[in-house]
């Protein structure tokens, strides 16, 4: 299990998300692009993961309503996958939720991506729901968990 360090990083850190984004997703994303999603949003939180001072993982998320937090992207460079370094994020993720009250957090994950699906599961995530995705022609699962 690799032992990550998860920072929390401020809007200046962005760009280095974005290159490692498009490193881990497909279609690549410009830096605008995650500039736009973040207008009007609160809590906005951006967390890197670093082995040996590489990011190697990111997560961002932000407030949905009043008391749901919203993880938008998580991702792990394909090289640093299976060492924990999700669940580390994960974990660093639901700390921060809670010390800022909210009560639940949620997530939405395309059914292919097999390994996020079974980690959202076995960390007590449930299946609230599932929507359609019009950008990629595909459904998402929606995942929500009480914090307690």
């Amino acid at each position: 299990m690799a032992d990550a360090i998860i920072e929390l990083v401020g809007p200046e850190e962005l760009p280095e998300i974005v290159q490692l984004y498009n490193q881990i997703f497909r279609p690549a994303r410009d830096l605008e692009s995650f500039r736009r999603r973040y207008l009007g949003r609160y809590n906005i939180l951006q967390l890197v993961a670093r082995i040996e001072d590489r990011p190697v993982g990111f997560f961002l998320g932000f407030e949905l309503k009043p008391g749901v937090f919203f993880a938008w992207f998580y991702g792990v460079h394909a090289e640093f996958r299976r060492q924990g370094i999700a669940s580390q994020l994960m974990e660093a993720v639901h700390s921060w939720v809670k010390q800022n009250d909210y009560e639940s957090i949620r997530f939405e994950c395309h059914n292919q991506h097999r390994p996020m699906l079974h980690l959202a599961i076995a960390l007590g995530y449930d299946i609230a729901g599932i929507r359609w995705d019009p950008d990629r022609g595909e459904n998402l699962v929606i995942f929500e968990k009480v914090l307690s």
